[in-house]
């Protein structure tokens, strides 16, 4: 396949790529690209993706920048199938929570036995949740929505009383928390990065170069840079919440997605039937990493 003309960056829920913009990293390390802003915070349109149509999908289709990110879980199907390649020198990890109303009479998380919790169908909220609560209850008293939309989508809803809970991570998690909705659990989960087929190995390397520092200047010194929560987060709630109160969010970790990784996490998809039409594609570890 031919090289595209510019290397296409675009943010995901987080703070890196609007860190690394900021400081001129990407030029530091030599990228010639392009900036894309696919999650827009004006009219949140895009935070809709319907169904059961989530991470894995949106995979399927073929995203349009050259790196991007996603739960762990969805990078490593969707590497194993051919939808791309995972990047194995990093991997991230995302603070999220199952959220409920400060009055909801939901008070711990063996309550939500039968309850509908709202998550993205096969994104990273979806297998956490299951990972979180299958600690609690038995899989068959987990109940599961996924017509919600993405994250801000479902903290949207939450608000409005539309739904009984929900899992939210990132900047939703934060405004979640500041609106005195309760966390009745925990389910941090890791990311990956997944390489799109075209991209350039050495073009991949000075992103990642550029994230890197980007880290850093986040672990430093967050409260210059959680701004950047509002670009993505719905325009109704920016006179709601204080964004000077939220954390750093997602963390990129420089350590290698290593075999054992992929394949136990494999195995654990496998065994809770995430993709029940047996069409989830095992791959040899070596085939779907980024070399």
């Amino acid at each position: 396949m031919a090289r595209k003309a510019k290397f296409k960056i675009a943010p995901h829920m987080r703070l890196h790529e609007w860190v690394a913009e900021e400081k001129g990293y990407f030029h530091d390390a030599g990228l010639d690209y392009e900036f894309v802003q696919d999650l827009v915070s004006t009219t949140g349109k895009v935070h809709e993706l319907g169904d059961k149509v989530g991470a894995y999908q949106t995979f399927e289709k073929g995203r349009d920048s050259d790196v991007c990110s996603a739960c762990h879980w969805t990078v490593n199907a969707a590497a194993s199938a051919g939808h791309g390649k995972l990047y194995a020198k990093a991997y991230s990890v995302a603070n999220c929570g199952l959220f409920v109303a400060a009055h909801s009479p939901v008070k711990r998380p063996e309550d939500l036995a039968g309850v509908p919790v709202s998550v993205g169908f096969q994104s990273g909220s979806h297998y956490s949740t299951i990972q979180a609560l299958e600690q609690f209850m038995p899989a068959d008293d987990i109940k599961l929505s996924y017509s919600d939309g993405l994250v801000f989508s479902r903290l949207e809803r939450l608000v409005d009383g539309e739904i009984p809970a929900a899992s939210l991570f990132s900047g939703a998690y934060y405004a979640a928390e500041q609106l005195g909705f309760r966390k009745l659990c925990d389910t941090t989960f890791m990311m990956a990065g997944m390489v799109q087929p075209g991209a350039v190995k050495e073009d991949v390397e000075k992103f990642y170069t550029a994230l890197r520092r980007a880290q850093a200047d986040i672990d430093l010194r967050p409260e210059l840079y959680v701004k950047y929560y509002l670009n993505e987060l719905q325009e109704r709630f920016h006179s709601l919440v204080d964004v000077r109160t939220f954390g750093p969010g997602e963390r990129i970790v420089f350590e290698n997605y290593s075999r054992e990784i992929y394949e136990d996490s494999q195995k654990w998809i496998a065994e809770r039937d995430i993709f029940p039409d047996d069409s989830l594609v095992q791959s040899p570890y070596q085939d779907a990493i980024f070399n």
